[in-house]
């Protein structure tokens, strides 16, 4: 047992060193902001959200992700998106917190068409204790001292384009290959040892059919890739009943299956939560993965309430 536990562990932190670095989203589609700054404005109105992910509960050391954000489009026409993202992410011995501003322009072909681009810019924070570590060798000085807030910053960038019902989106959250690693006081130090951010590629698209007055339904995609890491694809599919209640499942390729719901309490207010199954041995030692997301509209007294958009 213990044996099959020691390769799990060597697993996850290869993987999360040397591959994907991002934090990990089921519910994307209502996250967008973090992934791709041409989103921002796309909605028309001041909006704010709140996102918590807990992955893989009960695994000691397990991945925690909390994410507030909010964006509104500027000027009198419009064309202008401005939005800050807070991301808060911890797994094991280390705690990063993201601080990024959002800034996109967009080109708008029709009364339903626009094509953004989108440029993020901040900084990131970076924690790590060691002493959560169960170290073999306690005299190694790469562990000697904690990383107290070490700050690096990030540089994105992202192109998104929308109809009523339509979107796509490629984007780059973070163009900086920033070391993650107090190497200050370790002379010669294995660069192998030295985890580096990596650029993470998104590509996301989705499409609203209407079956009828009552019932749309959004199948979607979002494309993952990162060097030294295989493709990620998630798949989604949702449907929207009485533009009230949505229900939908997703599959997470050689990874996870998922279920979704979410509510439009009102025309302001959207609330909703995932859970996923994960279809690797690491489901063996954990109880699956959960979210809940949070949505607030502010619409302006001369503004007119649209019907809630799929996306």
């Amino acid at each position: 047992m213990k044996y099959y536990f020691l390769l799990l562990l060597v697993f996850i932190s290869v993987n999360l060193s040397f591959a994907q670095q991002d934090a990990q989203y089921t519910q994307y589609m209502y996250n967008t902001q973090v992934i791709n700054p041409g989103y921002i404005g796309s909605k028309d109105v001041l909006n704010f959200g709140l996102l918590y992910r807990s992955q893989w509960v009960g695994f000691e050391g397990a991945p925690k992700t909390g994410t507030i954000s909010v964006s509104s489009p500027i000027g009198e026409l419009k064309k202008m998106g401005l939005g800050l993202s807070i991301v808060n992410d911890q797994i094991g011995p280390a705690i990063e917190t993201n601080i990024v501003a959002d800034y996109s322009y967009s080109l708008e072909f029709s009364e339903v068409s626009r094509l953004s681009f989108g440029l993020k810019a901040g900084v990131n924070f970076l924690d790590v204790d060691y002493t959560k570590l169960n170290i073999y060798d306690t005299n190694d000085a790469q562990f000697d001292e904690n990383i107290n807030n070490k700050l690096y910053p990030q540089i994105g960038a992202g192109i998104y384009y929308n109809t009523d019902k339509m979107y796509v989106g490629l984007s780059v959250p973070n163009f900086l290959n920033s070391k993650h690693y107090n190497s200050d006081n370790v002379n010669n130090i294995n660069s192998d040892a030295i985890a580096v951010e990596r650029l993470h590629y998104f590509l996301i698209a989705g499409y609203v059919f209407e079956l009828n007055e009552n019932l749309k339904f959004k199948p979607a995609t979002m494309a993952k890739l990162v060097k030294g890491s295989p493709l990620q694809v998630d798949l989604s599919a949702n449907f929207l009943i009485h533009d009230k209640l949505t229900l939908g499942a997703a599959y997470r390729f050689d990874a996870a299956v998922t279920a979704m719901a979410g509510f439009q309490i009102s025309n302001r207010i959207f609330i909703g939560m995932g859970y996923d199954y994960q279809t690797t041995d690491i489901e063996t030692y954990s109880h699956g993965s959960y979210e809940v997301f949070f949505k607030f509209d502010v619409f302006k007294n001369t503004e007119r309430i649209l019907t809630p958009r799929f996306f």
